[in-house]
Parts: structure tokens; sequence; C-alpha cells
């Protein structure tokens, strides 16, 4: 088991790393907002709040006029201008899962006027059909496609978007519609995304974003099990390569965990614990026929869903049910997913 002892080792691993301005870099050295925020999620988590608040100034730094947020930033500099759907979505999220953690209403406040500029941003690339694209160009052109993995996170970010503009008394209920037209694109119409389906990401996120539930959840986690679940090490980043990475692993966990299936989530969770660092970092991945760590690195977003993961299981704080608690559209139509036209 992960103790808190273990998890605030972790978490001052992810603050060792983040810079001055409050960003939390990847190992190669950008910033995108999707993980920073993760990485925030992981420190309220661990009780670092000097450093959470640092990483909210950070993201209020740097949001455009438009309510995004470049993709990629260095030493504080866009590099990649595209603004990212599930990114500015992920805020949100953030937003919502540290005011469950700590009940600090007026931080809530103050983070309100940038989570709904992110929201609004998001659910304008929405298409009629129901997806969300996956970008804005560096021109300002919307993408022509949606990404199946990036969509299930930002029905989350859309649900936590509700459940924090309706505790402070501003309600948004074209996010809520929003959500409700994506979740049935999300179950019924895979025609709909890229396919990306050699990544486990593309299987597990319609339920950890919270679209899929109860017994279809469960049959789509089923499906694909055996391609990507490795016993012992955890779960392959894409079905054809013999690579387990932690973070993917922890989400599932947290999935598996969110539909009731305990048993398997525990496992794979212990499973993982063999990228822990003794510094209490973790690994990105370990390639199992060659028997290395590839990539040769540690990696603040592979902590952060350690620990997230860790929270849900062992109820640290609050926030532990922040992926099990999503509120849920009903599924009132064959669940589709996998099965392209």
């Amino acid at each position: 088991m992960i103790t808190r002892e273990h998890v605030l080792q972790t978490a001052l691993s992810i603050a060792a790393i983040q810079e001055d301005d409050g960003g939390v870099p990847w190992p190669e050295g950008h910033v995108d907002a999707w993980n920073h925020v993760e990485c925030l999620m992981a420190m309220s988590v661990a009780g670092l709040a000097d450093e959470v608040e640092r990483g909210y100034a950070w993201l209020e730094a740097h949001q455009r006029e438009d309510g995004s947020w470049p993709m990629k930033l260095v030493a504080g500099e866009a590099v990649e201008l595209g603004g990212e759907t599930n990114h500015a979505a992920y805020v949100a999220v953030g937003a919502w899962h540290d005011l469950l953690v700590t009940g600090d209403l007026d931080n809530a406040r103050r983070r309100w006027g940038m989570v709904k500029a992110a929201l609004d941003y998001v659910v304008d690339l929405q298409t009629p059909r129901g997806e969300i694209v996956w970008e804005r160009d560096a021109q300002g052109r919307p993408s022509g496609y949606a990404l199946l993995t990036g969509c299930s996170s930002i029905h989350q970010g859309l649900r936590s978007g509700v459940l924090l503009a309706d505790r402070l008394d501003d309600p948004q209920p074209h996010w809520e519609l929003a959500a409700d037209r994506l979740a049935g694109t999300l179950q019924n119409t895979p025609e709909a995304f890229a396919d990306k389906s050699r990544f486990s990401m593309d299987w597990y996120y319609p339920v950890l974003g919270g679209a899929v539930r109860g017994d279809l959840a469960l049959d789509l986690l089923d499906k694909e099990w055996d391609a990507f679940v490795v016993p012992g090490l955890g779960i392959r980043c894409v079905s054809d390569q013999p690579w387990v990475t932690g973070a993917e692993t922890c989400e599932l966990v947290l999935a598996l965990d969110a539909v009731g299936d305990r048993e398997r989530a525990e496992r794979l969770f212990a499973d993982m614990q063999h990228l822990r660092h003794e510094d209490g970092s973790y690994w990105t991945g370990w390639q199992f026929a060659n028997l290395k760590h590839f990539p040769h690195e540690r990696s603040g977003y592979t902590a952060a869903a350690v620990i997230l993961a860790a929270d849900a299981l062992f109820g640290f704080t609050p926030g532990a049910g922040l992926f099990r608690d999503i509120p849920v559209s009903g599924q009132t139509h064959p669940f589709q997913y996998g099965k392209r036209a």
C-alpha cells in the first residue's frame, strides 16, 4: 500500500521540477496546460499549497484572450501556438478538484473567470454531431477532426465546470448541454473520432472521463483487457509494442475504481510500483523485451497519475472520488464503441 508519506515524497518529486514561473514541465522541457494541471492536482492531494498556487498563477499568466493556452511553452514562451481543447477543459477539472480537496471557495472564485473562458473556448469548437475538434490552430482555424481520448477528457472537464458553476451560484447550462451531446457521441458514434485504437488511452478513456459507466463500461474494459494488460507489470501504451507505462496504468486504475472494480484496480496499482524510484519519483515506462526503462526518464505526469490513483484507492482527501463521481448522462442506445462504419 502507498501511504501518505509515500504520496508526499512523490509530490515533492513533482515540486522539485516546477520552474520558477510555476510551470511544471515534461522531461524534455516544455509545459502544456493538461499535464501541468494534473501535476497541480497531485500536489494538492499532498497539501503543497504554495506550489499549487504558483501553478495556477502560471495558468492565469499564459491563458490567451480566447480562453486557450498555447500547445507548448518553453521557459514561458510559446513554441507551438495551436490551442488544444482538452488542455483548456482540464483546467476545470483541476479547479473543481482543488475545491473538493481544500474547501477553499475564495480560490475557486478567483479562478472562475479563467475556467469560464476556457470552457467557452471548448464548447465553441463542438460540431453539430456532438464531438469537439481537438484544436484551433495558430491561424485560428478549427481542426477537421476530433480525438476520442481528448473528447473523453473534455467530457470530464465540462461536467466539472458545471459542478463548479453550481457551487459558485453561476450556472452554465450550455456546458451541461454540450456535455450531454458529447457523451452521446462518445457512446454511440465511433466514426466521429480519428482511429487511434492502438493506443490504450482510446480504450479506457471513455470510462475514465465519465461518458460510459455501469455494465457498458465493464464490457468495454473487458473487451481489450488482454490486448493491453501485462500481468505483473501494468498496461501497454500501445497494443503492438512491449512497453508498459505508469501513467496509463494508473489512469486505468482510476477507471476501474470509478466503476467499482476495486480488485483489478488495486492489483494493477500494485503491479506498476516497479516503476517507483527510491526518491519517490516514477519512471515513465518499462520496455519488457529489452528489460530497460523507456524512455530513460522520470516524469512529473507519471508521478501525478500515481498520486491521483492512490487517493482514489485509499481515500487520503475529500477529492478521492473525483473520477468516481462524474455525473453520467443516460445511455439510451446500445454501446457501439470500437465498431467503425
